[in-house]
Parts: structure tokens; C-alpha cells; sequence
């Protein structure tokens, strides 16, 4: 993918997939490499960590709807390879923190998905 057109989101919002797709199925030992290789990316790309938790779920029998939402996140993660985390000195030290969720948005178990920020001052912290 080193000549891949670049996208400026990680999934297309509203994006659902599904284990009972009926695509046909990919290899799973290449899914699951690129899956880990992606968490690894998360550490320090926190921007990534629910695209990788949605595609993680699919690992024990992945179909080709869930490989062109592993090769979306690539083609992102070239788009946005210069992005990180800034941390500034700050003499401010007010914890804040963000949350969002979508009550019962998995298809497969209608389990719930939420996301969370914290900041310390100035910086993102988890």
C-alpha cells in the first residue's frame, strides 16, 4: 500500500460490521497480523484506538468487509503519518475529560460503544 490514495478518516462514518457477514472470508493469519500490528500503532496514536477495537472483534473469521476497513485505517494512518501528541509545560493542572457513546450500537449483541479524553492542563492524557 505504499502508493495507496490517502483518506482523512479511519471509517466512514456509520460504518457497521457485522460476524454474520456473508463476504467472503480473508486470511486470517494476515488479519490478525495487521490487527496487532495496528494496536501496536496505538500507543502512540491514540486517534486510532476504536477503529482498531472495532476491527479486532472480527478476528476469528474475517470477511472481505471487515480487510477494506483494516485497509482504510492504512491508507489514514498514510495519510496522517506527521500527526502525534503535543504536551506543552503548563502551569494549569485542571483534570477534564470527554465522553461519548452509542447505546446499543453493535449489530451482532446491541452492546453499547463509548469513548472517553482526558486532559491535564493543556494535555491529553488517556
Amino acid at each position: 500500500m505504499d502508493k495507496c490514495k490517502a483518506t482523512k478518516t479511519p471509517v466512514a462514518a456509520g460504518t457497521k460490521l457485522s460476524k454474520q457477514d456473508n463476504g467472503p472470508a480473508v486470511d486470517s493469519m494476515l488479519y490478525k497480523q495487521m490487527v496487532g500490528s495496528l494496536m501496536y500503532l496505538t500507543a502512540t496514536r491514540l486517534d486510532l484506538m476504536y477503529d482498531v477495537s472495532l476491527i479486532s472483534r472480527f478476528m476469528e473469521s474475517p470477511k472481505d468487509s471487515h480487510w477494506k476497513v483494516v485497509k482504510r485505517i492504512l491508507r489514514y494512518v498514510a495519510c496522517t503519518v506527521g500527526y502525534g501528541l503535543w504536551y506543552t509545560q503548563s502551569t494549569e493542572c485542571t483534570l477534564t475529560r470527554y465522553t461519548d457513546n452509542d447505546f446499543a450500537g453493535c449489530i451482532d449483541d446491541r452492546k453499547s460503544t463509548y469513548g472517553y479524553a482526558f486532559h491535564l492542563g493543556t494535555s491529553l492524557i488517556s
